[in-house]
């Protein structure tokens, strides 16, 4: 049997799924920053699927790209994060739900 892009697209529908359920039912701002990490992989392997299905490098120029976008949100937010367990010594995103100066 052979793999076809259908089946990456497939795939990369579900763990886009899996990323938005993680964003929309868990507490946790690592599980929450690790969903919207699952979702923009998703897209990435997207990416990859369309570019070998139409023989062009474009997708993977946009992947690399992705990936340090996707390096830079991870540092700005494990820097909230921190910034957040200094304030109230608690990672829970029902702590933050009114954020005030």
């Amino acid at each position: 049997m052979q793999i076809l892009p259908y089946h990456y697209i497939v795939l990369s529908l579900i763990v886009f799924f899996i990323g938005v359920l993680g964003v929309l039912t868990r507490k946790n701002i690592f599980i929450l920053l690790m969903s919207v990490e699952l979702m923009l992989n998703s897209a990435n392997l997207a990416l990859i699927a369309f570019s070998k299905m139409n023989a062009d490098l474009v997708g993977n120029v946009f992947v690399v790209f992705m990936i340090a976008i996707a390096a830079a949100e991870v540092s700005v937010g494990l820097a909230l994060v921190i910034a957040m367990y200094r304030l109230k010594e608690e990672i829970n995103l029902d702590v933050f739900n009114k954020l005030r100066g």
